[in-house]
């Protein structure tokens, strides 16, 4: 028994290892002094918004890009008011979604894509803020890469409270492994808040076919048939002045069901890297789980659970601390707590994922 938790240990370690790795050799860009010339569309799928869309709009009012080289596509999935636009400084649409499929997002996406005319799209969530280089810097990277597909990152505006504390850190994870896998040409993660490409690529993909049974994963499943088909033309731009933020959640039920609809998607992923690494997180936290209740139990000594937990948080604190400072440049808050409970938080979730349904935006869905 002590051998295999010590064997999982190992494989957990020297994956996680290797992100830290591959997330320095994504190298770190900075904008230029080039002349803006990427048109860009900006799809905005949204539902009982009300209270975020406003200031999402005045933070696409502050882009430091010119007004005429983009347009914003709000598509309203049913929203229980309808959303006005007044007095705007760019062009803005607001249309219904037409639901033909089991997400409500890709439809929404492929619903804007028929009133997309630029070449570009960049999707992002209404509860974000843009900053004012935002379009600027992927403009600036498209100029200077060959490239068909752009993932950014994605941060929170946390108040001081052990639950945004948490989500900062799981956060915080999940795009260190994003950045750490594209730095190892494995990438399989993206997140849709930060996330642009070609019209034409999608096109090319036929949108999210194959995967619209699935209700989230608009953003991943896309990517990794993009990997799949154009590998060379799917980039990570790592940029400070990209970096999108967006709100946590304020309820531990909201954020259970949420990391419930991000898990669920695991097992449908074509990336065999993604799949692996999956698996040996899950299988370290719960590892270390079942080490703690042996260790209640009597079953298991106290050293060798300590040696255990004490190897996993290390290497998980240097990943954590790297992309933390990419981030935000803030000290981490709350991380012992939340290193102790996330192996219990992150268990639960990945186990009820396989069978439970969960809520989101007041509908139900269903594994």
């Amino acid at each position: 028994m002590i051998f295999g938790f010590f064997a999982i240990l190992t494989i957990y370690v020297v994956s996680i290892s290797l992100l830290i790795y591959g997330f320095f050799k994504v190298k770190k860009h900075q904008k230029t002094d080039l002349k803006t010339q990427t048109s860009f569309t900006i799809i905005v799928p949204f539902r009982n918004e009300e209270e975020n869309l406003p200031v999402l709009l005045e933070s696409f009012s502050n882009l430091n890009y010119p007004k005429n080289l983009f347009e914003v596509i709000l598509v309203d999935d049913n929203s229980n008011e309808k959303f006005q636009v007044l007095n705007s400084k760019f062009p803005v649409s607001i249309i219904d979604n037409i639901r033909v499929s089991d997400s409500p997002k890709k439809d929404a996406i492929t619903t804007a894509m028929q009133q997309v005319k630029t070449d570009w799209v960049i999707t992002t969530d209404a509860d974000c803020i843009v900053p004012k280089n935002w379009l600027l810097t992927f403009d600036n990277y498209i100029q200077e890469n060959q490239v068909s597909m752009l993932s950014g990152a994605v941060t929170y505006e946390c108040a001081n409270s052990f639950l945004h504390h948490f989500q900062q850190l799981d956060l915080t994870s999940l795009q260190g492994a994003t950045i750490g896998s594209f730095g190892l040409n494995k990438g399989f993660m993206c997140n849709g808040a930060n996330f642009a490409y070609k019209k034409s690529l999608f096109e090319n993909l036929n949108g999210f076919e194959g995967n619209d049974k699935i209700a989230s994963g608009d953003d991943v499943f896309l990517l990794q048939k993009a990997l799949e088909r154009f590998p060379d033309e799917v980039h990570y731009l790592k940029a400070r002045e990209a970096i999108v933020v967006t709100k946590p959640t304020e309820t531990w039920k909201t954020l259970f069901y949420q990391r419930v609809r991000w898990a669920a998607k695991t097992s449908s992923y074509k990336s065999t890297f993604g799949k692996f690494l999956g698996l040996v997180v899950f299988f370290g936290n719960l590892t270390l789980v079942i080490g703690f209740l042996l260790f209640v139990s009597g079953i298991l000594n106290y050293p060798i659970l300590v040696l255990f937990a004490f190897l996993k948080f290390t290497t998980d604190f240097v990943l954590l601390s790297v992309t933390n400072q990419f981030l935000t440049q803030k000290p981490i808050k709350s991380l012992l707590l939340s290193s102790l409970f996330y192996p219990f938080f992150s268990s639960i979730v990945a186990l009820y994922s396989l069978f439970g349904s969960y809520e989101w935006k007041d509908r139900q869905f269903k594994k």
